[in-house]
């Protein structure tokens, strides 16, 4: 399980993911013309004038979540294949839910944002997942082309 290469990568998912719970993403600021500058940091768990974020806490935490069940799927070549399909599609859906709540704080505090290193996690699990399918099929093919061969 640990000596194929697409569960390091997996495993590296699931770091990254675990990380991502509690780094910062987005940087929320005042606008200039106001009277005091407050700077607030969003990250899975909330931010400070925001309550309610369980949209992108979850997405955080499906991802590493379903990586981590994929490892152990190792004997199951193609559900681990669909799996991690699913996957790729929670990080898109990450940026998707993070744009949401940037607009929502946008209208409702009228702050300016900026977005911070740590998100591009997402796409970097995204990536890391898309090789280990890759991966994943590419064992598959070689399991199928040992058994017509026998």
């Amino acid at each position: 399980m640990i000596q194929r290469i697409q569960t390091l990568y997996l495993l590296a998912v699931v770091a990254l993911g675990v990380a991502l719970i509690w780094l910062p993403v987005v940087q929320l600021v005042t606008p200039e013309e106001a009277a005091e500058l407050q700077i607030w940091e969003l990250t899975a768990l909330g931010g400070a004038p925001l309550q309610g974020l369980w949209g992108l806490l979850v997405t955080t935490i499906l991802i590493p979540v379903l990586a981590l069940i994929d490892i152990f799927l190792f004997k199951k070549r193609l559900v681990q294949a669909r799996l991690n399909i699913f996957t790729i599609m929670l990080c898109l859906g990450y940026y998707g839910v993070l744009a949401i709540y940037i607009w929502l704080a946008k209208m409702s505090m009228g702050v300016d944002w900026h977005i911070l290193p740590w998100a591009s996690i997402p796409l970097v699990n995204l990536v890391l997942t898309l090789m280990a399918t890759r991966r994943i099929l590419k064992d598959e093919a070689l399991v199928r082309a040992a058994d017509r061969i026998r």
